[in-house]
């Protein structure tokens, strides 16, 4: 359901939401009969809450009559669900199930485009070019890892080049702020204050 709202809605705002959505309904059940009007106001502020309303609906409704109540753990049944797609599937699957899975998100694909590892926009074209790159047992903690740091420096816009500790392996090395000093203004998060320049080896010092 969490994976759902984030849709179009950062991690934040849907965690803002989430405990008492889910003190609210604690099972496929709950949210199969839940009162629509009462559901969409506990999750309007994560945006576009009428769809997101529908989806959560009738992906309970599926639950209950189709797997039981539980969720399935494979990807065909997973993505047969509405407002499921691979992403979100994936996302379930390695986080939830401990199956390995590549969830491709604006971060993982701007990313493996820079590094280098894809060229294509596709999500799912991306996910195959990710899977030939990398042992399957990686796939899940690779996202985060990628999510991480494009969050962090490697930014849509204007990414912090000169604090990057993998600039020396980067292909786009020049895309963004490349002096150190400024760099590490550009730097998001708590950690920010422990990011130093690379070393004049192009490694983080």
């Amino acid at each position: 359901m969490a994976t759902v709202l984030s849709a179009q809605c950062t991690d934040a705002r849907v965690n803002k939401v989430t405990p008492q959505l889910f003190a609210r309904y604690r099972s496929a059940a709950d949210y199969a009969t839940a009162d629509r009007a009462e559901l969409e106001e506990l999750i309007m502020s994560t945006g576009f809450f009428r769809a997101k309303a529908d989806s959560l609906l009738r992906m309970a409704d599926l639950l209950v009559t189709e797997h039981g109540g539980e969720v399935p753990r494979r990807m065909e049944q997973l993505v047969a669900l509405p407002g499921v797609g691979r992403k979100t599937a994936n996302v379930v699957l390695g986080n939830a199930f401990g199956v390995p899975g590549l969830a491709v998100d604006t971060h993982v694909g701007r990313l493996s485009r820079r590094l280098g590892w894809t060229v294509e926009q596709d999500p799912v074209r991306v996910e195959r070019d990710l899977a030939l790159l990398f042992e399957r047992r990686d796939w899940t903690m690779l996202c985060h890892r990628l999510i991480f740091h494009g969050r962090r420096i490697c930014h849509s816009r204007l990414p912090a080049c000169g604090a990057c500790p993998v600039l020396r392996l980067c292909p786009s090395s020049s895309t963004g702020q490349t002096d150190p000093v400024l760099a590490r203004r550009l730097v998001r998060g708590p950690h920010r204050a422990a990011v130093r320049a690379p070393s004049p080896g192009g490694e983080a010092g």
